[in-house]
Parts: structure tokens; C-alpha cells; sequence
């Protein structure tokens, strides 16, 4: 990035929208750096573009330390954990902000907010509960918003679309091919792909979450269970699990995940997530393709399967007409061990910014602002914008417990066990899953 430190500038830029961008302005002998941690991938390289503005605002040059999916938790929990000062801004994942609001690693942010006039009532609801209250439910923020993101589907559309696949699919199942409704209909299109001939190559039906290491699995299988009835404790009586996790719905959920993974995956499909999934897709290897939104402006641009060649729809129904997905995303938050805090603050207020919002949309992050995404030009913006819109309004997202990590180990491990390694049943793994959390909670003593 280029450094600016000779001058202040001020005045106006012009945003994707054509509206004018108010700036920041400083005096050079003010102007320091801010190091920014996030995960490496796809979105922080659009937040390095967009980041260029503020340092041509402000005189705040911007260092970034970008860490793989794989050990994003692993090094930046323990960068927070051990009080290191690496990290001024950190867009933490959504399920750190329990711990991270509670073992005092990130500023509260409520009084900064009043000052600069921000309002979390400008932000989607769903965002601003999973990325910055702590406790859920109540006016403590601990973050901004930052990357709306959620578990959906793309399609190769121009496969659904061929003539004689149309006709023998009508013929088989009833009704015409297309983006699935229901997990049932997603099941019937898997199944028709599952082992069939495109253009002289065999492909599978879908690409879903297996992997056992982080969180893929958990991520993956919690995103059909929701909409067969799963819940993580009794509404009336909080952190009452059984009953609720391991409910006949939420068993035929898991039931149903295990089939979909044994009859119309790829081979070698036991350990897979984002970067798998992506792979799969992008080689042709699937006719569909669970994966976090993140992906979609990267895959839509892809010279291969992109284009008219792809299609996008939101997370299906389950049988009783629920529907939920999993939500992703992240808010970013000040460290409370930075000793530059107020220059981190400053970054805050910039990003809040409606035209910077804009932009982030525009180079491929995925904005929170009710101001950018409830725009009624908004789903014309991009081919997956109104499915962004879809899934952002369905969504429930995992434990964001202080033991999140905890709770995230015991799910990874019964999950796999039974959708990949086969061991028991799904309504043993459920019942397990509930020993696991109680026991969790016991140790916190919670229970």
C-alpha cells in the first residue's frame, strides 16, 4: 500500500453510487499505523482496496495481517489471549464475542458510537446480534458489523437449463428443474446428477461441509438442522438442551445430512470445506455447491462456471416449511491491549460511513447497512444480491458462548463421527452432543 504521511488531505471522494464520500482529515504529525488482523481471503483483499481511502483521508497508513482459514482461531485467539498488541483492529469471528467481551480483549463501544452519532438500528438486525452484542439481546456492542455472510448454495444453471436434462427430470420426479424449494428437492437434483455424464466427464451431485478439523462439518450440518426444528436450548428455560438438540425433528435433520453426504458427494469428500468446496465447483465437479456468500463474486467471475453459467438460491426449506441458514460474518473490533486505540477508533467511524459501505459492496465485501443493502437498487447490483438479501433474513448462527470453542469441539467431533465415519446413530450423536454441552456448561458453572 502506498504511504501517505507528507500531506493531509481533504474534500470529497465519489462512491460506486455516485454520491458524494465525506473524508477524514489530520495533520501529518498525527498520522501513524494501524494494523488490521483478519482471516486471508477473497474479502480482505477487497478491504485492502477499500482501506486505500482511508489512508488518503486520514494519513493513517493501514498494515495488514491476514492469517489462513485453518489457523485464523488458533493464532488470533491466542494473540488475544495472551494480551499481544499485534493486532490495533480485528475482525474477529462471530462466535468470539462472547469470550472476547468477557475476558476484557475488546473496547466496548457503546459511548464511542453515542458521540459519533452511530446506531446499531442502522445495521440488519441478524448482523447486529451475531457480530456485536455481548450478551445476546441486549445493547452492549463490542464490534461493528463488517461482513454480512451467510451459508447458501450456487448451481451450475446452465446444466438445470439443457433441454433434454429438463425432460428427464420432469419425467423422474414431478416437477421442473430448478433451484430447490426444499431440502427434498435438493436431495432429487443430487440424486439425478450423482454419477451422470456432462460432456464426456462424471459428475457428482453436491459439495458440502465434512471437514472435522475447525468448524466445517458443524457449519454444514447446522445449516439443514435448522430448518427441520433444531434448537439450542429450551426458549422458556435457557441453556435446557435436551429435548431440543436432540428433538425427533433435529435427529431427521442429521438423518437426512448423512444421506445427502452418502448418496451425492464427490469421492474423497470426508474432510471438506470452503476451499474444497470451492475447488469441486470450479473444476465442474458438481451440479451444486454449499459455501459461505463470500464466494460468489469470485466464482461468478470465473471464466469456467461463471457468468450465465452460474446460478445462486438461499438455504432450502425443511419438511414442516422452516427455513434457516447459518450465519457467517464478522464485526471489527479495537483491541484493548492497542496502544493506538483512538487512531483504531477513527477507522471505525470511517467504515460506519453510507458511501464507504457502498464501495465495500461494490469490491466485494458484503456491507451490513440497512442504508446500502435495503436500497431498491440493491438486488440489480449484482446477480447474488437478492440472494444475499434471502439469506441474511433467515439466518441463526452457532454458540456464542465464552466456551464457544469448546461447544464448537464437541459438535465437529459428534457430527463427523456419524455423517462421515458412520459411527452410531444420529439420534446417539444428538444425545452425545447434549453430554458434551451440559458438561461445558457445568464446568463454567453455568449449570
Amino acid at each position: 500500500m502506498n504511504r501517505i504521511l507528507s500531506t493531509a488531505l481533504a474534500g470529497i471522494a465519489v462512491s460506486c453510487f455516485g454520491t458524494a464520500v465525506p473524508v477524514l482529515t489530520t495533520s501529518a504529525a498525527q498520522a501513524e499505523e494501524l494494523t488490521l488482523c483478519w482471516a486471508a481471503w477473497d474479502p480482505a483483499n477487497a478491504l485492502v482496496e477499500l482501506s486505500k481511502d482511508f489512508t488518503a483521508a486520514s494519513g493513517i497508513d493501514m498494515k495488514f495481517e491476514f492469517v489462513p482459514w485453518t489457523n485464523y482461531a488458533d493464532r488470533f485467539l491466542n494473540e488475544l489471549n495472551s494480551k499481544g498488541q499485534l493486532c490495533d483492529l480485528i475482525i474477529g469471528d462471530s462466535q468470539w464475542i462472547g469470550g472476547s467481551a468477557e475476558n476484557g480483549h475488546y473496547v466496548k463501544l457503546n459511548d464511542f458510537f453515542a458521540a459519533q452519532g452511530i446506531t446499531m438500528d442502522d445495521f440488519v438486525p441478524a448482523t447486529v446480534t451475531g457480530y456485536s452484542e455481548w450478551p445476546k439481546g441486549t445493547p452492549n456492542y463490542w464490534a461493528l458489523p463488517a461482513m454480512g455472510d451467510v451459508v447458501g448454495w450456487t448451481y451450475r444453471k446452465d446444466w438445470f437449463e439443457r433441454p433434454e436434462l429438463q425432460a428427464e427430470f420432469k419425467e423422474k420426479y414431478g416437477w421442473d428443474l430448478g433451484a430447490p424449494g426444499t431440502f427434498e428437492q435438493l436431495k432429487q437434483i443430487a440424486e439425478f446428477f450423482q454419477n451422470r455424464d456432462i460432456d464426456g466427464t462424471t459428475v457428482y451431485g453436491a459439495s458440502i461441509y465434512t471437514e472435522r478439523g475447525s468448524e466445517g462439518i458443524t457449519m454444514g450440518a447446522m445449516d439443514v438442522l435448522y430448518s427441520y426444528g433444531f434448537e439450542y436450548d429450551n426458549p422458556d428455560e435457557p441453556y435446557a438442551m435436551d429435548g431440543f438438540v436432540n428433538s425427533e425433528s433435529a435427529v431427521a435433520g442429521l438423518e437426512f445430512y448423512k444421506a445427502l453426504y452418502d448418496c451425492c458427494t464427490p469421492p474423497g469428500a470426508s474432510n471438506s470445506y470452503m476451499g474444497e468446496g470451492i475447488d469441486a465447483f470450479k473444476s465442474g465437479q458438481v451440479a451444486m455447491h454449499m459455501n459461505f456468500a463470500f464466494t460468489w463474486p469470485g466464482l461468478y467471475k470465473d471464466e469456467a462456471v461463471g457468468g450465465d453459467r452460474i446460478g445462486f438460491f438461499a438455504n432450502p426449506a425443511g419438511p414442516n416449511g422452516d427455513q434457516f441458514a447459518q450465519l457467517g460474518g464478522q464485526g471489527i473490533s479495537v483491541v484493548s491491549y492497542s496502544a493506538k486505540q483512538d487512531a483504531a477508533l477513527e477507522y471505525i467511524k470511517w467504515f460506519a460511513n453510507p458511501e464507504v459501505q457502498a464501495k465495500w459492496w461494490s469490491l466485494g465485501g458484503f456491507s451490513c447497512l440497512n442504508a446500502v443493502v435495503q436500497d431498491p437498487g440493491f438486488p440489480a447490483t449484482q446477480p447474488y444480491a437478492q440472494t444475499f438479501l434471502d439469506s441474511m433474513a433467515i439466518v441463526k448462527d452457532f454458540w456464542a458462548e465464552p466456551s464457544y470453542a469448546s461447544l464448537l469441539q464437541a459438535s465437529q467431533k459428534r457430527f463427523h463421527d456419524y455423517v462421515v465415519a458412520g459411527q452410531g446413530t444420529a439420534k446417539e450423536a444428538l444425545d452425545l452432543m447434549v453430554e458434551d454441552w451440559t458438561e461445558v456448561f457445568e464446568d463454567d458453572g453455568i449449570l
